[in-house]
């Protein structure tokens, strides 16, 4: 039997594995699970979106960053990531100021059904199908007529798709979507 009690002198000394812990499941209970998007189907995702250089696109759980550096480097585009996750979110803080895009790319922490879009023109995410299901009120709500959503690999339930290619798959708000002239 291995004897940790040298290891662990106070409780402080568990918040590195807490830590670690809370970061590996939070993210499941909130929208989903980590896992990176290949640099292919990002580049498809951002592609298909026509980003451009007056666009800002928003990265909902950014994760390690890699759609905002792609948008920011590849396309020219402000880029605004949001992420739950404590160690992603400095990870990414850490990552944009190494690479000098602080300029262009903004990371917030929080959860990103508490965060206002309305300022986005296309919205990038990889989220399981029922966080996609609460979302999409939020973006019919707070995003305008011909603004772009791209999800990859799963769909919302009622936004019309645009197109599809591979897991990339590629909405656009329409006027009879769009909650906003409604209100």
């Amino acid at each position: 039997m291995v004897d940790f009690s040298g290891y662990f002198k106070s409780y402080f000394d568990y918040l590195p594995i807490l830590l670690i812990v809370i970061s590996l499941y939070w993210t499941r209970i909130v929208g989903g699970p980590w896992v990176p998007s290949s640099m292919q189907v990002i580049h498809r995702m951002l592609d298909m979106a026509e980003v451009g250089p007056d666009d800002t696109v928003y990265d909902l759980g950014c994760g390690d960053g890699r759609v905002l550096v792609a948008a920011a480097k590849r396309y020219h585009a402000r880029a605004v990531g949001i992420e739950i996750d404590p160690i992603r979110y400095l990870w990414c803080q850490i990552l944009i100021s190494v690479l000098g895009l602080r300029k262009q790319v903004q990371i917030i922490f929080g959860n990103l059904f508490n965060a206002d879009l309305r300022k986005a023109d296309i919205v990038v995410c990889y989220l399981m199908p029922d966080a996609l299901s609460k979302l999409e009120k939020k973006l019919k709500t707070e995003l305008q007529p011909g603004k772009r959503i791209v999800s990859n690999k799963f769909s919302f339930p009622t936004l019309e798709m645009v197109k599809k290619d591979g897991n990339a798959i590629l909405y656009t708000i329409t006027p009879n979507q769009s909650e906003i002239n409604s209100q």
